[in-house]
């Protein structure tokens, strides 16, 4: 310590940083690896790579921000590539958008320890902590991915486009979207992530006959439709419900109910946006008829 205070060359400002943040983005969190390894800072135990806004500032660590340089994201992507392949990059996308606590040091431990070792199956080596938490963490999307393309249901507009709502654990859109732009070619359809404030929208006037339409973001929704998306329905839309709920109440046998098993296979925080579990006004409909 007294050799410390004896340095005169010693300032706070010439601290190393142990936290290196990134926008909230792919592109900047590659980003923040070429700034890593550009000077050479990988081998600080101690290093976190952490998103702008999910960091709250210290009185201890060193932090610096990087922004996102598309030509460094690029080529810190076509390392990866070539030492992960398509599977290991899946795993790297699929971690981020999980936005987890500290994901972005995670996948950093994993990156380090793939150019490290550059001939190893990295990912099947399930005794590096690291390489672990993210094998369970890719699963855990790779389910919320799973129901949500089975859980979203969409609310006729009268703008003529098929309307959903969902607030997903993770950020799975940009997984989901290629699944409705197939098998919804021919409608006009938007999804909307409540939780993160945006959503993807078809148009299927932008389609061909051999390609289907790509896909646009959307954002900034009118708070009271969000609220309240029953006001925008079409005439059509309550009708629907009314009769999709009459044959969901229809087809159950009270005498089979399990609803732990229910639950266990459709979540009770999913309900909310199925029609088949609202009570509409006036529901005659859904009384059994035998």
């Amino acid at each position: 310590m007294s050799a410390l205070v004896q340095n005169d060359n010693y300032t706070i400002g010439q601290l190393t940083p142990s936290i290196v943040l990134y926008e909230p983005s792919f592109e900047g969190w590659l980003s923040a690896v070429f700034y890593v390894y550009a000077n050479r800072l990988q081998e600080d135990a101690s290093l976190k790579l952490t998103a702008q806004d999910c960091y709250i500032p210290s009185l201890i660590a060193q932090a610096i921000s990087v922004a996102t340089d598309a030509d460094n994201a690029e080529r810190v992507l076509v390392k990866l590539n070539s030492l992960l392949g398509r599977s290991g990059m899946r795993n790297i996308l699929w971690g981020f958008l999980s936005e987890k606590d500290d994901i972005g040091t995670t996948l950093f431990r994993v990156v380090k320890y793939a150019i490290d070792y550059p001939s190893r199956n990295i990912m099947q080596d399930l005794g590096h902590l690291d390489v672990l938490e993210l094998v369970q963490t890719v699963k855990s999307v790779g389910r919320e991915k799973h129901r949500m393309e089975a859980f979203v249901r969409f609310e006729h507009t009268t703008d003529d486009i098929y309307f959903a709502r969902v607030e997903p654990d993770f950020n799975v859109l940009p997984l989901i979207g290629e699944h409705f732009r197939q098998r919804y070619q021919d409608q006009h359809w938007a999804i909307y992530d409540l939780t993160r404030g945006y959503g993807i929208y078809y148009d299927k006037s932008n389609s061909t006959p051999t390609r289907p339409a790509p896909l646009q973001t959307i954002t900034d929704l009118d708070d009271a439709v969000l609220r309240n998306p029953a006001s925008i329905h079409s005439p059509d839309e309550q009708r629907y419900q009314k009769f999709w709920q009459g044959y969901f109440t229809n087809v159950n046998i009270k005498e089979r109910k399990n609803p732990k098993l229910h639950r266990q296979y459709l979540p009770q925080r999913y309900w909310k946006y199925l029609s088949e579990k609202q009570v509409l006004p006036n529901a005659e409909h859904l009384q059994k008829r035998r």
